[in-house]
């Protein structure tokens, strides 16, 4: 599922020999914990056809691996029933030769909203922290960077990523099954963090944003997407209970409280490059993610609202530097 010898190649710097040992061991003890469905999508990926990929799609909408030749009927329908094995698959959209997979969510959309205003890529060392299954890792080295490393705790969204390295073999490309807290912190070595879809998930917004300054190295930058509501730098939204039927969502600022809060933990010439609604184009069940969405989070009759009665889901990107 990973490489860890090519891990530790793509670390292979002096900037990064103080923590790469630890960050190495931790990896595999947290595969060899497991899943109790870990098994099944293991031998989902060991159903993958051995094809090999003449053309690679990374810097397109669909992230896609393929070949000149065409593949045969049968190798089709056990390529199709692996990745069936691996879902749901939410962040995407991906193209396995030929066989679209409609995720989830339109990931795409998110980089064509970011992309124009962040710093370029080419030769950086970037950190996607609570990367899901890789979506974004794959428009990251596309766009240049030496190293692309995302860590995210589910061993799903690992094996999801490990389905299409096997066929791209993309080097410093990596993927570790880790959340924020066993990660080294305070690195300093990355170019650009990118952390989306996971602050308003943190109890302690501020600790963790402090958490995001230490990774980056000084003139570093973050590229930050979140819940947001409307407001000044005084308005932030506590959910009583749950938020869209989500228990784990702790604080909602506004874009200005959000900024005040990534001044104030060190952050300097921090702006808002996007703010919008997500509708239900964007984030929606498919055929690849059965399961309920954001449609079903929200009031039907009201549908500026969720379901509790708070404002629908809007989010918006900050981007930041490390002075």
């Amino acid at each position: 599922m990973i490489d860890l010898d090519h891990l530790r190649s793509s670390l292979d710097d002096p900037e990064a020999e103080p923590w790469r040992d630890r960050l190495i061991a931790t990896i595999q003890a947290r595969i060899d914990r497991g899943h109790g469905d870990l098994p099944r999508w293991q031998q989902a990926l060991a159903e993958l056809p051995p094809l090999t990929a003449t053309r690679k799609a990374l810097d397109a909408a669909t992230v896609a691996v393929d070949s000149d030749l065409a593949i045969s009927p049968a190798q089709s329908v056990a390529l199709e029933a692996a990745l069936r094995g691996l879902m749901p698959w939410r962040k995407g959209p991906f193209a396995f030769f030929g066989i679209p997979i409609d995720t989830e969510w339109r990931s795409d959309w998110k980089w064509d909203r970011l992309a124009h205003a962040m710093a370029p890529l080419n030769n950086r060392r970037v950190l996607d922290i609570g990367c899901g299954n890789g979506y974004h890792l794959w428009r990251i080295r596309a766009s240049g960077a030496r190293l692309a490393l995302g860590i995210d705790p589910s061993l799903l969204f690992l094996c999801q990523f490990a389905a299409l390295q096997t066929y791209a073999k993309e080097p410093h490309i990596h993927l570790a099954p880790l959340a924020m807290e066993a990660f080294p912190q305070d690195t300093a070595f990355f170019d650009t963090v990118f952390c989306m879809g996971v602050l308003y998930h943190r109890r302690s917004p501020m600790d963790f944003l402090r958490e995001l300054l230490g990774q980056l190295r000084p003139g570093g930058e973050l590229v930050l997407e979140t819940l947001v509501i409307d407001g000044d730098e005084t308005c932030v939204l506590v959910p009583e209970s749950r938020y869209a039927r989500m228990r784990n969502v702790w604080f909602i600022p506004s874009s200005a409280a959000l900024s005040l809060w990534l001044r104030r933990v060190g952050f300097r010439n921090v702006r808002v490059i996007d703010e919008c609604i997500t509708d239900v184009k964007e984030q929606r069940s498919t055929d690849w993610m059965r399961y309920e969405s954001l449609a079903e989070c929200l009031n039907p009759d009201q549908p500026d609202l969720t379901i509790e009665g708070l404002p629908a889901p809007k989010r918006a990107i900050v981007i930041a530097e490390r002075p």
